[in-house]
């Protein structure tokens, strides 16, 4: 599966050659802050953890994965948008129900961008009638994600203990069906 550029960025899928992007992203505490209370991710966790989870879910032809996001004017990188069936890592995960995330550099913040993005993600796997929703989670305090959530259509499902083989967290859960 390809997307193509939208108003003002364009797509790719990530792969194990992109692990310093993913590195660098993550070595900014703010970024950070509502999923590891601010600590920045070791290269080893990302070579040895984040980069193996992301290829179990990598499914091009599906258009799951990591999918990186540059300002298609100066193709600079400025984050990624996360799309795997939600729980995933899970002994259930739904498979008709994909799990949007978001990761973008701070200086990009506040610019519309991962709205832009994960809307434009959204809609290009909404042609796949097997898609039958996206869902999307994030802390409980993070406005900023919640916000995007919401710019995208979604609405507020739940609040519950999301466990993952990561992490439990707090989380707000929102969804929109295809």
């Amino acid at each position: 599966m390809k997307i193509n550029n939208s108003v003002r960025l364009s797509y790719r899928l990530m792969s194990a050659d992109d692990a310093e992007l993913l590195y660098q992203l993550d070595q900014d505490p703010e970024v950070m802050r509502f999923i590891t209370d601010g600590e920045a991710s070791s290269r080893e966790s990302i070579d040895n953890v984040l980069v193996p989870r992301m290829q179990k879910y990598l499914n091009p032809d599906k258009g799951w994965g990591l999918w990186q996001v540059n300002i298609a004017e100066t193709a600079e990188y400025i984050g990624w948008i996360l799309v795997r069936p939600m729980n995933f890592f899970s002994d259930a995960p739904e498979f008709d129900n994909l799990e949007l995330g978001w990761r973008f550099c701070r200086s990009s913040w506040g610019k519309g961008f991962a709205s832009e993005a994960a809307r434009h993600v959204k809609d290009a796997l909404s042609v796949n009638a097997d898609n039958k929703k996206f869902c999307a989670i994030a802390d409980e305090n993070n406005v900023g994600s919640i916000g995007v959530m919401k710019n995208i259509g979604m609405s507020y499902v739940k609040t519950y203990l999301h466990i993952d083989p990561l992490f439990e967290c707090h989380v707000a859960y929102y969804q929109i069906n295809n």
